[in-house]
Formats: C-alpha cells, sequence, structure tokens
C-alpha cells in the first residue's frame, strides 16, 4: 500500500474520521521563477547551473534586486522555500566584486549555524573563488580563531557568541568590522520575548561599533511565516525594512490531519495518551515505504516512540538503523549521519525534538507526523514544512494532547489554516535588559553625551550608572570602570540579571547543569522539588537561597510538583487606556509582591494530586507590564440575576484568557500570568489582569491591550465549542478550582459586547451544559 492508498483507506475509516477535528487539501502550486538579475556576477550564476539551478524563484530575484539597491529587507516565506539564497547570493556577489568585504552570518542554534556553513561552502567551491567562510562559536578551537579573525570573508556565529565572544573584543576583528557589508539574522521569529528583547540590544551594540569602524552594513532577515514578519524585523534591527513576500517556490499537494485523541476523563478534560496515538498512526504510514519525520516534545518521548517504531518497523521490512532518533545530547558526528541518511534514502524514519524544526538540510520527506502541537503557529507550519517534495503527495498528522493550547488549535482549525494570526512580540527597551546591554557597550566603546542608543538618549541611565560607581564620565564621556567583564554576567535568555546555578551533586565535584531566573527559581528550584531537566528527573535536596545554588540529584519518581504563589498585584501606572463597553482596557507598570508557600505533588498521567508540603522562602518584589480590563459594574448584578457568581466567572475567565492570549502573541504559557480581583483598589471594579512574568515585561501585555478584542472574541469561540459540561482545563479551569458557575459566568462576561450591550442569551444555555 502506498501513501496515497493509506489516505483513502484513513477517509473511509469512522473510527479514525471521528477524532478529525479538520482534514485540510493545500492544493499544489506550481513554481514561479524569474532569470538571474543582471546585476548578478555573472560567475554565481553560472555555478548555480552547474548544481541545476537554470532560474530563482521569484522571491529569490527580489531578494537579491533589494540588495544590490542597498536596502535591508525581511523574506517571511516557508520551509524549504530557498529563503538561503536570498542572502548567499547578495553576499558572495559584493565578495566577488570586493575580496575586503565581510559578511556576520547569526543562526539560533550551533547545528543550524553549521549546517548552512556547509551550504554556502558548497556554493563556494562550485565558485572556485577563494571565498572563506567559517564557523565561530564555544567549540572553534583557540588555533583557528585567529585566522578566522583575520582572513574570514563570511563569519557564521549565534547570538551568544556574538555577544560574549565578538563584541567585547572588536579590536580583534577590526578587518571584520571595517568591511562588514551585510549582517544576516536567520529564524527572526525565534528571537521574541526576553530573549528577542536581549538580542535585538546585542544587534544595537553591533551597529554602534560598525559605525565606530566606519562601516553601516545591511541586514538581511529570514522568518517563518508570522503576522508581523517587517514590523518585529524593524524592532530587532532598528532599520527601516523591506518585505519580501511572494513566495515563488512550487509545493505538491498536502493532506493537513488535525486529530484529537477520544476523552477518557471528562472532568479533568484529559484526553487518550497522545505518545500511544502517535505510535498507533504512525506505524499506519510506515507500511507505505513513505519517508517520515514524527516530532516529540520532550527528549523522553523522542526516546519513546523511537523505541515504538524500531518494534513496528521490523513487522513490515524496514531493518534496524533505518529508523533513528534525533535530539540534542546526541555527538554531532551522528547527527550528521542521521541528516545524510535522511537526504539520501538510506534513513527511512526518524523521530525528533524540534531540533530538525529549523532550516537543517534533510531533503524533502512524504510524512510529518506531531505528538503535540509546536507551540506556536509558525513552528507547527516548519515542521509541516519538512514533508512535501515538490511534485508528490505529502501527509501532516498534528496529534493533540490534553494542555489547552492544543485544544485550542484543533477546536479552532481556521485559526490555523488562515492567514498568520500570531504577532511576535519584544521589547529592546526594557529598562532591566537594556542597562544590562548599556554596561556591555560601556565596555566596548565609552559612551558620549547626548549618544542615540537605539532611537533614545540614554544619558539619564549612564548617570546612574556612574553614581553606583560602574561608569566615571570624564570630558563627556562615560567610561567602564569596574574590574569585571560585563558581558559574562548577562544571559541573553533571562531578563533579570541574578539567577540560580543547577549543581547535580551526583557527579564527582558537582556539575553544573544550568542556572534559572529568581523568581522561576522559587517556583521549581524549592527544597523537593522535582525539576526536569533534558528529560531527566532531578530531585531539589538544598536550595540555598543566599548562595544562589539549588543542588540536585537524578531519580526516577511517578510524579512532578506545582508550587503555589501567592501574590499581591498592585497598579502603579496606567501608559494607555480606552473604552471598552461600560468598562475599560488600560496597559501599564504593575508591581508584585509574592510568595511561593506551598507545592503539590502531581501524579504522572492521572494529574491527580498525591501529596503536599511547605515551601520557606522570601518574598520576592517585581515590577513588570501588565494590561487589565475594567469589567462593566452590571456585571455583578447581571450574573447575580441568572444565579451566577461573580468570583467564579473571574476565575474561569482568568484561566481562559491564560489559555487563549499567549497563542495569539506567540507567548509561552509560562510567559504570562492571568489573575482576577472582585475589586481591584486601583479601577474600583471587577478586574482581570494578564501580565508578563519577567521583570520590566517582553511587550506581550501591550500586545494583548491592542488586540484584546480579537483575543475576546477568539476566547468565547473556543469556549462555546469546548465539549465539556460546566468547565475543565481546556477551557475555564476544572470544576473543584473555578468553581461549578465558571463556565456559565465566564461565558456571559465574554458576551458583554463594546457598546454595553449583553448579548450572552443563547451563548450561556449553550456553554453552560
Amino acid at each position: 500500500m502506498n501513501l496515497a492508498q493509506l489516505l483513502d483507506q484513513l477517509k473511509a475509516d469512522e473510527r479514525f474520521l471521528r477524532h478529525v477535528t479538520r482534514w485540510e487539501v493545500i492544493p499544489p502550486q506550481p513554481a514561479r521563477t524569474a532569470p538571474f538579475p543582471a546585476s548578478l556576477d555573472p560567475r554565481l550564476g553560472e555555478a548555480l547551473r552547474r548544481r541545476g539551478v537554470a532560474d530563482l524563484y521569484t522571491h529569490q530575484a527580489d531578494a537579491v534586486a533589494l540588495a544590490a539597491a542597498g536596502r535591508s529587507f525581511v523574506v517571511p516565506t516557508p520551509t524549504a522555500s530557498g529563503k538561503t539564497l536570498c542572502y548567499n547570493l547578495p553576499v558572495l556577489d559584493a565578495v566577488l566584486r570586493d575580496p575586503q568585504a565581510r559578511a556576520l552570518y547569526l543562526f539560533p542554534t550551533k547545528a543550524l549555524a553549521q549546517d548552512q556553513m556547509h551550504e554556502v561552502h558548497g556554493l563556494v567551491t562550485e565558485l572556485g573563488a577563494d571565498i572563506r567562510t567559517f564557523t565561530f562559536d564555544g567549540d572553534t578551537p583557540e588555533t583557528a580563531r585567529r585566522a578566522i579573525r583575520s582572513s574570514g570573508h563570511i563569519v557564521v556565529t549565534n547570538p551568544d557568541m556574538l555577544h560574549q565572544g565578538i563584541l567585547p573584543h572588536h579590536t580583534l576583528w577590526v578587518k571584520l568590522f571595517e568591511n562588514l557589508r551585510f549582517v544576516v539574522v536567520d529564524e527572526v521569529h525565534q528571537y521574541r520575548g526576553v530573549f528577542g528583547s536581549h538580542v535585538a540590544n546585542v544587534l544595537r551594540r553591533l551597529r554602534r561599533v560598525a559605525r565606530f569602524y566606519g562601516a553601516d552594513p545591511q541586514f538581511i532577515c529570514c522568518s517563518a511565516t508570522i503576522a508581523n514578519p517587517r514590523e518585529l524585523a524593524e524592532r530587532l534591527t532598528g532599520l527601516e525594512m523591506a518585505e519580501v513576500a511572494d513566495n515563488g517556490a512550487p509545493r505538491g499537494l498536502k493532506h493537513f490531519i488535525f486529530y484529537n485523541p477520544p476523552v477518557v476523563n471528562r472532568e479533568l478534560g484529559i484526553r487518550a495518551s497522545t505518545i500511544k496515538t502517535t505510535r498507533a498512526i504512525a506505524e499506519r504510514f510506515l507500511g507505505t515505504g513513505a519517508q517520515m519525520i514524527v516530532f516529540a516534545r520532550s527528549r523522553m518521548r523522542v526516546e519513546l516512540l523511537l523505541t515504538y517504531l524500531e518494534k513496528a518497523g521490523r513487522r513490515v521490512g524496514i531493518r534496524s538503523g533505518e529508523v533513528r532518533g534525533y535530539r540534542g545530547g546526541y555527538l554531532p558526528g551522528e547527527r550528521r549521519a542521521i541528516e545524510q541518511g535522511l537526504r539520501d534514502g538510506t534513513v527511512k524514519a526518524v523521530v525528533s525534538t524540534n531540533a530538525l524544526e529549523l532550516g537543517i538540510d534533510i531533503g524533502r520527506l512524504d510524512v510529518c507526523i506531531m505528538a503535540g502541537y509546536a507551540g506556536t503557529v509558525a513552528a507547527t507550519w516548519q515542521q509541516a514544512g519538512r514533508a512535501g517534495r515538490r511534485q508528490n503527495v505529502s501527509a501532516v498528522v498534528l496529534v493533540a494532547s490534553s494542555s489547552p493550547a492544543d485544544q485550542y488549535i484543533v477546536s479552532n482549525p481556521d485559526f490555523f489554516f488562515g492567514r498568520s494570526p500570531e504577532y511576535a512580540t519584544l521589547d529592546p527597551d526594557n529598562l532591566i535588559v537594556q542597562m544590562s546591554h548599556l554596561k556591555c557597550a560601556a565596555f566596548e566603546l565609552p559612551f558620549v553625551e547626548d549618544e542615540d542608543y537605539g532611537g533614545h538618549r540614554v544619558t539619564e541611565i549612564l548617570e546612574y550608572l556612574c553614581e553606583n560607581r560602574v561608569l566615571h564620565r570624564a570630558e563627556g564621556r562615560f567610561h567602564w570602570m569596574a574590574e569585571t567583564y560585563p558581558a559574562e554576567d548577562v544571559s541573553l535568555r533571562s531578563a533579570a540579571p541574578d539567577n540560580v546555578v543547577i549543581i547535580d551533586d551526583s557527579r564527582p565535584g558537582g556539575l553544573v547543569i544550568g542556572e534559572m531566573d529568581l523568581f522561576s527559581a522559587q517556583e521549581m528550584l524549592h527544597d523537593d522539588a522535582i525539576y526536569i531537566h533534558g528529560a531527566q528527573q532531578y530531585h531539589v535536596d538544598r536550595l540555598d537561597w543566599d548562595r544562589r545554588e539549588a543542588h540536585v540529584q537524578p531519580v526516577q519518581v511517578d510524579y512532578y510538583t506545582d508550587a503555589q504563589r501567592k501574590s499581591e498585584l498592585k497598579t502603579l501606572t496606567a501608559d494607555e487606556a480606552k473604552p471598552c463597553g461600560d468598562g475599560g482596557l488600560a496597559v501599564g507598570e504593575i508591581g508584585l509582591v509574592s510568595k511561593v508557600t506551598v507545592y503539590k505533588k502531581i501524579k504522572l498521567g492521572t494529574h491527580e494530586n498525591v501529596g503536599a508540603g511547605r515551601v520557606h522562602l522570601p518574598e520576592m518584589e517585581m515590577h513588570t507590564t501588565g494590561f487589565w480590563w475594567e469589567v462593566p459594574e452590571s456585571a455583578a448584578g447581571d450574573l447575580a440575576a441568572s444565579g451566577l457568581d461573580l468570583g467564579d466567572a473571574l476565575k474561569g475567565l482568568a484561566h481562559l484568557l491564560g489559555c487563549v492570549a499567549p497563542v495569539f502573541v506567540m507567548a509561552d504559557s509560562a510567559d504570562l500570568h492571568a489573575t482576577a480581583m472582585i475589586r481591584s483598589p486601583f479601577t474600583g471594579k471587577a478586574t482581570l489582569y494578564l501580565y508578563d512574568s519577567v521583570p520590566g515585561g517582553a511587550g506581550f501585555a501591550r500586545r494583548i491591550y491592542e488586540q484584546f478584542d480579537e483575543i475576546r472574541a477568539a476566547a468565547r469561540s473556543h469556549l462555546t465549542g469546548c465539549p465539556c459540561g460546566r468547565g475543565c482545563p481546556a477551557c475555564v479551569g476544572a470544576t473543584v478550582e473555578s468553581g461549578d458557575t465558571a463556565r456559565a459566568g465566564a461565558a456571559r462576561l465574554l458576551a458583554l459586547a463594546p457598546g454595553g450591550r449583553d448579548e450572552a442569551g443563547p451563548l450561556v444555555s449553550a456553554a453552560g451544559g
């Protein structure tokens, strides 16, 4: 049986179709091409023709034309659409014309950097030109670094290495910075939230150092399909960007199936195991001989599925070694062999974490199965893009888990298959993040008075750093004066400068396996917590708060821990506000005083509470950005008249918006917190808050303020379609937590139209169960 025949069989299988919420057939699209631009060095055209490329896709030709015109631009086209040539052609053309020209390539992971280095190296070899391409990362030998600094035309690296290994030592990179013509930033949709805010500041420092050496490079950015690629690229680089959105790459016929496993516990909203369901579906596709990739959300799940599929493969004649796993922790040589096996067809199936989601070249496969939603629409399309040869039929199956985000996506397929609704968000002006990078920038080059940094005058912050004896002011300049090396103390993945170091005491001398910001550490690294790192469980023996050390030991237990934080929220200032019916919407600064007091032990699989304990840690204070909705004063009376409780309604609505809002702003559920007050001291009304979980904020709350009408409509639609009776974790939360009337009450609140009219009648009866 081949792939097309299996798809026909599945269409006729009632037991399978019963759990399919959408079967989308995406039609094929022929290639749209354009000749090589006249501005391109003829040697490049000849080299590409020798490699079988007779023409460029239209978006590639547009990119080359923009680069030739001196413009910076972003290319937001799908996976495997040939984005690599959009930056390699302008860069190689520049170096062929001027052998002194230099380019810097930034990729979010070392594996992707290595892969793209081989790609450009292959084209350079075909050219027969003396264009030297090197990767520069933590694994680069010291003996090679001097040659890279002096003679590398193209330096391929990652943001962390640029931040800590290149910019602070720019005097060793004079050749690069003096002649820097292009900066390529790939996978820009990955640079959002706190990480994106940090990377935007690293790029501000990069442009500042380049200007010092007389260079003003063009930026070429590549992105997955999101709603605001141009806005994100401009926020990230600080430059005006053009957008190359006309994708000319071909695609074959693709079947995209949303599969929602059956409910096994209606009260808790638990569905059949994602792993077992994925295994059963993948085994059916194995028998077709189609090349397949299976994505799982953790290393442990990768190894489980790999074990199952190896056994299933042997039953249909697939030999040992033709079904492989791929994840972090494998040796580089082993990963390269798997990638090559996928390209040449000797590997029939691979089970991977999201390590193969990004643009590593593994050819084009026939089937992609995802064991759980990838976290964002953009990432899901990237994973799905791994399947689909240009002429052949391909299939993608998304198997949903019980998590609220998964259930929202499979219950609202139009949200997914319409134009990308996700807005990537970052806040480079987060005061804590910005101050950290101002220290790094001052170490690299002294600031002059009233110097522009990211479009702002930062003299006030520099003077504050002088008062704290970090900088020294002399003759109108601010000089670094501390003995420390600032970049070493700034993590690009945490807003707060202080972190807790996690030490595995089972290793000789204690091995540092990670670090975590203080706020998160109180919830995840308290005494007796179960901390999961790389699918391995660790018991936290002791959290030494004063020394910022968590001492852990590896264990295997059948539960995880969930800490409860009690927070007192205070609204400090409202930056913007607008009416919303009889209530109002606002965004501004909030203060949180919080304390972790207890934790629960939750059994894996059943999610039942099997124990609890107390936590003894000091209070934490944090200022961040929050969005709030002042519920109309008439709401309480309206709910009471219907026999509904305002407190239940607010709790249920906070849970619901906490599930739905992250999907719209490309945030992880941990990036946002939702809470509600029956009477807020600041507004004097019932108020619902959604706030960024990092100090200073990461831009999520502000985006929710701008998109609230859309988010509220989506939440209402999701609540209407949820099959539970009175509430479940996928909508307003379980009734034992949110209350018996939470679902009906939340529906009533959501139905309050902007004009103040109550349109809730039909919805409440439909949702109330």
